[in-house]
């Protein structure tokens, strides 16, 4: 049995450039596993399910808009108020309480749009592969190598011959 108590768990702040994005956040699956790299997912050894405590500063996105090709992530709302944009570009509120969940290939973001800090944990599936799509640029992620770009598309056949 592996046991960590949440006020254990280092907190990661993370803040895009021009500051549209910003996040708080406790990985709390990462440091159950004490000592091991700081990865995530079955590709690093890491559980087949990922747990994090997130808090969204007032007037911050967490992320950009973005799906995800082969994991589910389930979000508790555990105090604040927001946004959740959904998979058809979509804002609904949230608030302490609900509870949300994306399926594979279901775009979402959530937007702190309160003069209070949003603070919610989602627990995410992983898969040994997975890819990340986000709709407003047209980008691509795949882990695990964490490369990001844009993809071509191309024949199957395409200097295969």
């Amino acid at each position: 049995m592996d046991k960590l108590n949440e006020k254990d768990v280092p907190v990661e702040h993370r803040k895009s450039p021009k500051e549209a994005f910003e996040i708080y956040r406790k990985h709390v699956s990462v440091a159950m596993r004490r000592g091991e790299p700081l990865s995530t997912g079955p590709w690093e050894g890491g559980p087949p399910f990922d747990v994090e405590i997130t808090t969204v500063p007032p007037g911050k996105k967490n992320y950009p808009y973005h799906s995800h090709a082969s994991s589910w992530e389930y979000y508790i709302i555990t105090s604040g108020t927001g946004k959740f944009r959904d998979e058809n570009n979509v804002w609904h509120d949230i608030t302490q309480g609900d509870h949300i969940q994306c399926r594979t290939k279901q775009a979402h973001q959530i937007w702190n749009d309160s003069p209070e800090n949003l603070v919610y944990t989602v627990i995410a599936s992983n898969s040994e592969v997975e890819v990340g799509h986000y709709p407003d640029t047209g980008k691509i992620v795949v882990f695990p190598d964490e490369r990001l770009g844009y993809m071509t598309e191309a024949d199957y056949y395409e200097n295969e011959e």
